[in-house]
């Protein structure tokens, strides 16, 4: 007999987000009306964040197949072949909710979620990325008008007045805080990702995270439960209340003024336990004796069980009684929904048991047998021997509601303001201030500064020194690189164009390392799917990932689909954030974005050159970071993009770099090329440029600072300035030499006339300080 705690109705399945039909196809399903922990289980399992029911029809057209792919979307993580017998597993995923709610455990026990998804999968961790989306942090003008698709939904929310941005510092504050102590003391170094700022973010902020780990081929495991009568086995931290309905309901709706009272739903992070739990994991992998493992994340001990009961064609039977609990009476509702960290759900072979129990006895951790494999198909949870929940276990892993929702674009926007350029011969230097100022642009070291980047020393090329992270292999004299990159600015005014732009900057930044681009892994953040305006966005996005991806050749290995994102009613900006990995076959080949030496040449690299004329520059242009700042202006639309000069341009950096024929390599991207040449110059030792190029007719602001892609700056040595333009030629990139590194002033002059000059050491300054100062409210 099934035991029953409160008798379920329709008014508390709706309180459990399940709509009418959902509760009557779970009632089908199973004969009969669900006791109130069969209710909570279809509620996790069926929820947005477990289930993907808004988004499955639409990720099955993202290109998910290539030459380096073993493992693509479905598994934990996605798995690519680096040679040398070894494979790369990576994946991002959000903690969105959880992080505004509890900033410091909500980003954390991210970082802890995601650890956990690579070492699943047998793999040793060897990196951690973050992508950061804040509302503003400093005062001043007003938010900039905007226009595009949601112009009349999407007004900043809120104003930027005092009290928001003090919660927004504070909310990244704890952020970082929350990265750096999972991190750090995990022993895993944060080797990069990006931080952007805008309105829409106040009440909602984006917390992406993605980890990188090293298995051999032979050793990867699987979350498929499989033979008869093998024990299953729960190890790691004990089950508590916390984060019941944590990540699986908190990120399947919208925030309103309750939220804040939601803290008890965001779970407790123990970085030092999960670190155990990695070694103690990863040994007994090694016995052989370890037949499926799955990680308990979002949904716990429902959706490990599932999962692994459904991948495998088989069932799962478990008894709560012998879960190890750190709380007094915990019911099974309780038990199934928690999502406590640093536990883990495994099989093992029957008869080989013991091995397992001396692994985890060894590392101190908990291992208990709590139930066995059946053959039924079925979740069946007994409570000290009585059935607390019975349900199929594809019915809730597999068969969950599927939505094609309605899409609509939305309506034309009204003409909005766009950039009126200054006139000509202008000074820019002040601007060019204000602009290395601004927290998108200024230096991240605030952050990264609480980041232990180098901690197993595998680090090659880590925070601020170079376009993306590069992670050496011990076990080759290969190299990995990776990157996160999205534009919400241009994903409101283009959803298709700024998914295509994504990714195409992060394969651009990880070329420009010398890495060969080669996988990705998305995190799709968005509205609520309900409304047609989001799905619409979302299906443009998809689109647009979905050529990018493969005129590029990056499938997609997994990732995440986070909706929801909305506040009273206000959403974020449609943000697509791509992780693109690489390949460097020669670790000692990889290229920082640093000037070397003195009187070395600076060469624009060029794939797509082309004159554009002053009405396709402007709207181009008007989505800039540049107009935001400067102009107060958010309006047209994003540049064009051209996929065959980025893959030629990529082609072309992949081969100078392996070549050692240029030192440096930094793509041109937000803030245009002046920020792309300062940059370089800060990152290097006290070195400065003298730039003078023509600009073709093109207005100065928007030749300094436009950020139309598919464009690197090189800097090459005198004696292979003929060989970075045969390579050049060779892949039909423009390379164009448009000044020299130097010391002293740093000097951009259009056709002989300067527009910004200044000392090198004072740009630095104020790029290197302006953040923290905004962070500490100085």
């Amino acid at each position: 007999m099934i035991e029953t705690e409160i008798k379920v109705t329709p008014q508390i399945a709706a309180e459990h987000g399940l709509t009418p039909d959902e509760y009557a196809r779970a009632q089908k399903i199973l004969g009969r009306d669900p006791n109130i922990t069969e209710l909570g289980i279809f509620s996790v399992m069926w929820s947005e964040h477990c289930s993907y029911k808004s988004s499955r029809v639409h990720l099955k057209r993202l290109p998910t197949r290539g030459a380096h792919v073993v493992q693509g979307p479905g598994e934990n993580a996605g798995v690519v072949d680096i040679g040398d017998g070894l494979v790369a597993v990576f994946k991002i995923e959000s903690h969105n909710h959880p992080s505004f709610v509890e900033p410091f455990q909500g980003a954390a026990t991210g970082v802890g979620g995601i650890l956990r998804d690579i070492f699943t999968m047998g793999a040793r961790p060897i990196a951690v990325l973050d992508s950061l989306r804040f509302g503003p942090i400093t005062s001043g003008a007003k938010a900039p008008p905007q226009t595009g698709p949601d112009a009349a939904r999407l007004k900043p929310c809120p104003d930027e007045n005092q009290e928001t941005i003090a919660r927004n510092r504070r909310i990244l504050d704890g952020v970082i805080r929350g990265i750096g102590f999972y991190g750090n003391c995990f022993g895993v170094p944060t080797v990069g990702g990006e931080v952007m700022f805008e309105p829409c973010y106040s009440n909602n902020p984006l917390i992406n995270a993605l980890a990188l780990g090293i298995a051999r081929r032979d050793d990867l495991f699987f979350a498929r439960a499989s033979g008869v009568g093998n024990p299953v086995i729960y190890v790691g931290a004990k089950t508590g209340r916390d984060g019941i309905h944590g990540a699986s309901l908190l990120a399947s709706a919208e925030f309103s003024e309750e939220s804040q009272q939601k803290r008890p739903n965001v779970q407790v992070g123990d970085p030092f336990m999960e670190k155990l739990l990695l070694e103690a994991c990863l040994e007994a992998m090694r016995t052989g004796a370890v037949v499926a493992i799955q990680d308990m994340g979002a949904a716990g001990l429902t959706s490990s069980s599932a999962e692994m009961a459904s991948r495998g064609g088989a069932g799962i039977e478990i008894d709560l009684a012998r879960v190890p609990q750190r709380e007094t009476g915990m019911t099974p509702y309780d038990i199934m929904l928690s999502e406590s960290q640093e536990r883990m759900l495994l099989v093992a072979e029957r008869g080989r048991e013991r091995e397992v129990f001396e692994v985890f006895q060894k590392w101190g951790l908990d291992a208990v047998e709590i139930g066995r494999v059946t053959d039924d198909g079925k979740l069946r949870v007994l409570n000290h021997g009585r059935v607390a929940a019975e349900i199929p276990a594809h019915a809730i892993a597999e068969e969950g509601p599927k939505y094609d929702r309605p899409i609509a674009k939305p309506p034309a926007p009204a003409h909005g303001p766009l950039v009126e350029f200054g006139r000509e011969g202008a000074d820019l230097t002040d601007n060019f201030r204000r602009l290395l100022a601004s927290p998108a642009i200024a230096s991240k070291e605030w952050i990264t500064e609480q980041y232990d980047s180098m901690v197993r020393t595998n680090t090659r090329v880590g925070p601020g020194a170079g376009d993306a992270a590069v992670v050496r292999l011990k076990e080759s004299k290969r190299a990995l690189a990776i990157k996160t990159d999205g534009n919400g600015r241009w994903g409101v005014l283009a959803p298709r164009v700024g998914a295509m732009h994504a990714v195409a900057e992060a394969a651009r930044n990880v070329a420009c390392t010398g890495a060969r681009p080669i996988a990705a892994t998305n995190c799709l953040n968005f509205g609520n799917p309900e409304k047609p305006e989001v799905m619409w966005q979302f299906t443009e996005a998809i689109d647009g990932i979905t050529e990018a991806c493969t005129v590029l050749e990056t499938p997609i290995t997994g990732g995440n689909v986070s909706f929801y994102n909305e506040t009273l009613g206000k959403p974020i900006y449609p943000t697509p954030i791509l992780g693109v990995l690489g390949l460097m076959e020669d670790a000692e080949c990889a290229l920082g974005s640093a000037f070397r030496n003195e009187g070395d040449a600076i060469v624009l690299l060029d794939a797509a050159a082309s004159a554009a004329s002053r009405e396709e520059t402007q709207p181009a242009f008007s989505s800039s970071e540049y107009a935001k700042t400067i102009h107060g202006v958010v309006a047209g639309a994003p540049p064009s993009i051209d996929l065959a000069a980025e893959k030629r341009l990529i082609d072309c950096l992949v081969q100078l770099a392996s070549e050692r024929a240029v030192l440096s390599a930094h793509d041109v991207s937000d803030g245009g090329i002046a920020v792309t040449l300062a940059e370089s110059c800060f990152e290097s030792e006290g070195l400065s440029a003298q730039v003078d190029f023509d600009a073709a007719g093109e207005p100065a602001e928007s030749a300094l600072f436009g950020e139309r892609g598919a464009r690197a700056v090189v800097s090459v040595s005198a004696a292979s300035l003929a060989r970075v333009d045969a390579i050049a030629a060779q892949w039909k990139v423009k390379a164009q030499r448009i000044g020299t590194v130097a010391r002293g002033d740093f000097r951009i002059q259009l056709k002989g006339a300067p527009v910004i000059q200044g000392n090198v050491d004072s740009f630095r300054q104020i790029w290197s300080e302006s953040l923290g100062k905004a962070i500490e409210g100085a």
